[in-house]
């Protein structure tokens, strides 16, 4: 049994795959507690594999993103191999914290610090509140994304890329757009 806050369907909102239609599976519960959340993620129900495969299969996106909270928390192989087995893209947003398991398509790490425990990430997206991003820009990923909190800070984000051109800018265009 998998704790999940809810699972839906709409359009990638950030990152390398933004505009993409996907099914997002977000889990419940995080290790960390980042003041800038912005995701109710506590509440949630228990379900099982095939129910959740069921919920997924309604949707006609062979991309699923596990999302959350922290999915790292509730995923294992046997979950990543279903997916695998159902036709399903399978990509996932984790803070790096703990390991995942083999054959996830996709690993979009939004690092909140360190140590990182991940032996492959495709995206580093990193929410900006002025930190140093001398580490981040360090990490061995093919795309390296740089996101205004909330879209308060777009100038300051905007001006720091300019001038680090490593980074690309991910705006949270579901917010700007107004969808789930």
């Amino acid at each position: 049994m998998r704790k999940i806050n809810e699972i839906f369907y709409s359009l990638q909102g950030e990152g390398f795959h933004t505009g993409t239609p996907a099914v997002f599976v977000r889990f419940s519960g995080c290790n960390l507690k980042c003041s800038f959340c912005d995701t109710r993620h506590e509440e949630g129900i228990l379900m099982s594999d095939e129910d959740i495969l069921q919920a997924i299969s309604a949707f006609p996106s062979n991309v699923v993103i596990l999302t959350g909270g922290e999915p790292s928390l509730w995923i294992d192989q046997t979950f990543i191999d279903l997916l695998h087995m159902a036709g399903k893209y399978i990509c996932i947003e984790t803070n790096g914290t703990n390991p995942l398991p083999e054959g996830i398509d996709w690993v979009t790490c939004s690092p909140k610090g360190f140590p990182l425990r991940l032996t492959h990430i495709d995206e580093i997206k990193v929410v900006y509140t002025g930190q140093d991003l001398t580490e981040y820009a360090g990490l061995k990923a093919t795309w390296h994304f740089l996101q205004p909190c909330s879209c308060l800070n777009t100038k300051e984000v905007v001006e720091y890329i300019l001038h680090h051109p490593q980074w690309h800018l991910s705006l949270q265009t579901h917010k700007l757009i107004d969808i789930s």
